[in-house]
């Protein structure tokens, strides 16, 4: 059976002491809080704990020196959080580089690797 070939391309950024900051990782999850209206409701929906979603929040917050989310406490409609304007603009950010860097390797993978269906296929060789 033959197999198709595919380019699998994550996007992260990193702080210049080589620290991890954003990513699909982060991105995902804003977009969860922006869909489920709380962290910790879309920490669960990424079976994350949701110590490990602050953490990340809080890493990004620490680099970008910006909120990403604004929580309400309990009340009469219990808590939630959303994204902060920072937030938003950075996510948009993210997803446009993310989308572009993605067509843009896409491309230079066909062009690179359009050959290897062309390939004289032979048998693996036995153990």
């Amino acid at each position: 059976m033959e197999k198709e070939l595919h380019l699998k391309l994550t996007v992260r950024l990193y702080t210049d002491d080589n620290q991890r900051c954003f990513g699909p990782g982060i991105a995902t999850l804003l977009e969860r809080v922006e869909a489920h209206h709380s962290l910790r409701s879309a920490a669960a929906s990424m079976e994350m704990a949701y110590s490990k979603a602050w953490r990340i929040i809080r890493t990004a917050e620490a680099v970008f020196g910006c909120k990403m989310l604004s929580s309400t406490i309990g009340g009469q409609h219990g808590g939630g959080a959303v994204l902060t304007p920072e937030a938003h603009r950075l996510l948009d950010a993210y997803r446009a580089y993310e989308s572009s860097v993605r067509q843009f390797a896409e491309d230079r993978f066909e062009e690179s690797f359009h050959f290897y269906r062309e390939l004289k296929k032979t048998a693996p060789p036995e153990d």
